[in-house]
C-alpha cells in the first residue's frame, strides 16, 4: 500500500490518499476527505485492469462539484423529509438541501470533512480505516458519534466494507458507500444487466420520499429478479419512473436472516465483468445517475452524461426517523452499530 498527499482544502487539512494492491494487481484508492473511494481497477475478461468507478483526478473537483462520487455518506444517508425528525419527544431541524428535504447528512456531511486513516495489512489483505468523531449538533443532529468506515481489499478481488458507530446520546444513524460504477469503464451504464434479490420497493412521492407504502415489484418496470439491462425498461410509461426520471428507488432486500446476504448483481457483457453486492442492511438504493448532465468533467477527461454510472447503495430505508413501519436507524448510548457490505468482482471467462 501507499500513502500520499492529495491536496490541501481551504480550511488547511491535509487529503491523503491511500492505495491498496492486491496480490493479483487490482487496485482501491480512497482519499480521507469523506472516505472517498477514488478509483477502483479490476480486471476484464482478458485480465486488463479497468477503473469501474466515477470520481475525479483532484481534490477541488471533490470539495466543489461531487454528487457524492465514491464517499461515505452520513451521518443520515439518502432522504428525510423536510430535514425534520422527531426522536424522544424532541423535534430535530436539520438543513434542507435537497428541494424540500434533508438529504446525504446536510451541507456538511460525512462526505464533505476529513477523516483519520489507519492502514492495515495481512497475509491475504491489505486495508484502511477512516475514522471520524461527529460532534454533538453538527447539521443538527444530536449526540457525538464516533464513526469508523474499513476497507478491505482481498486477494480475491473482494471489497469488504465495515462500518461501525457509538454515540453517547440516542440519534439517527444510517451510513452508505456512494461509488458510481461504470463496469465498461466508459459510456452509460444502459446495457449493464441488472439482478436485485428484493420482491418489493418502497414507492415515493414526487419529492423523492417513501410513502410509507411498499410496493410489489411483479410485473412492473421495477422487477429485476431476474436480470435485465438496465435500460431495457427504464423509458416506461411508469409514474415512479416519471417522478425520478429513472431508477431512483429503495428495494427491500429479500433474505432469510440478518447475516450477510445478495442484493444485486451487476455484469457488463462487454468487458466480462461482474459485480456481486452483498449486505448486511435490509435495502439497496438503485439509482441510474438521473442527475448528471454533462456539466462534470471527471477522470482522464472523461465527461459525466446522464445514466454514466449506477449506484447500489446498501442502507436502511430513506426517511426511516419518520416512518414507524421501516426498520429502525436510532442508535443510543451503549449500543454499537455495526454493517458490512461487500463488492465481489469476477470477470467472464476468455
Amino acid at each position: 500500500m501507499t500513502r500520499e498527499p492529495f491536496g490541501i482544502t481551504a480550511a488547511g487539512d491535509t487529503v491523503e490518499r491511500i492505495t491498496l494492491t492486491n496480490a493479483g494487481g487490482s487496485e482501491l484508492s480512497a482519499i480521507t476527505h469523506g472516505a472517498t473511494i477514488t478509483n477502483l481497477l479490476v480486471p476484464d475478461r482478458a485480465g486488463i485492469l479497468g477503473d469501474v468507478v466515477l470520481g475525479f483526478d483532484s481534490l477541488g473537483a471533490y470539495v466543489d462539484s461531487s454528487p457524492y462520487f465514491g464517499a461515505v455518506a452520513g451521518r443520515v444517508a439518502n432522504r428525510i423529509a423536510k430535514g425534520r425528525f422527531t426522536l424522544d419527544g424532541h423535534t430535530y431541524e436539520l438543513a434542507v438541501n435537497n428541494g424540500p428535504n434533508h438529504l446525504h447528512g446536510g451541507l456538511r456531511g460525512f462526505d464533505k470533512v476529513n477523516w483519520r486513516a489507519e492502514t492495515f495489512q495481512n497475509d491475504s489483505a491489505v486495508g484502511v480505516t477512516f475514522k471520524y468523531r461527529s460532534p454533538n449538533g453538527e447539521e443538527g443532529y444530536p449526540g457525538n458519534l464516533d464513526v469508523a468506515v474499513t476497507y478491505t481489499l482481498g486477494d480475491d478481488d473482494r471489497v469488504t466494507i465495515e462500518y461501525e458507530a457509538t454515540t453517547d446520546k440516542a440519534t439517527p444513524v444510517n451510513l452508505t458507500q456512494h461509488s458510481y460504477f461504470n463496469l465498461a469503464e466508459t459510456g452509460d451504464v444502459l446495457a449493464h444487466e441488472l439482478t436485485l434479490v428484493a420482491d418489493r420497493i418502497t414507492p415515493i412521492d414526487p419529492t423523492l420520499i417513501p410513502t410509507g407504502a411498499f410496493m410489489e415489484v411483479a410485473g412492473t418496470p421495477f422487477d429485476f429478479r431476474r436480470p435485465h439491462a438496465i435500460g431495457s425498461r427504464i423509458g416506461a410509461d411508469d409514474e415512479q419512473l416519471r417522478i425520478a426520471g429513472g431508477y431512483d428507488h429503495n428495494y427491500v432486500i429479500t433474505r432469510g436472516d440478518t447475516g450477510l446476504a445478495l442484493a444485486a448483481r451487476l455484469h457488463d457483457p462487454l468487458t466480462g465483468r461482474t459485480l456481486e453486492v452483498l449486505t448486511t442492511e435490509p435495502g439497496v438504493q438503485f439509482y441510474t445517475g438521473n442527475f448528471l448532465d454533462g456539466t462534470i468533467m471527471g477522470k482522464h477527461g472523461h465527461v459525466y452524461s446522464r445514466r454514466t454510472g449506477v449506484c447500489l447503495e446498501t442502507q436502511h430505508f430513506p426517511d426511516s426517523p419518520n416512518q414507524r413501519a421501516f426498520p429502525s436507524t436510532i442508535l443510543r448510548p451503549g449500543k454499537t452499530l455495526r454493517s458490512m457490505t461487500v463488492w465481489k468482482f469476477t470477470a467472464d471467462a476468455p
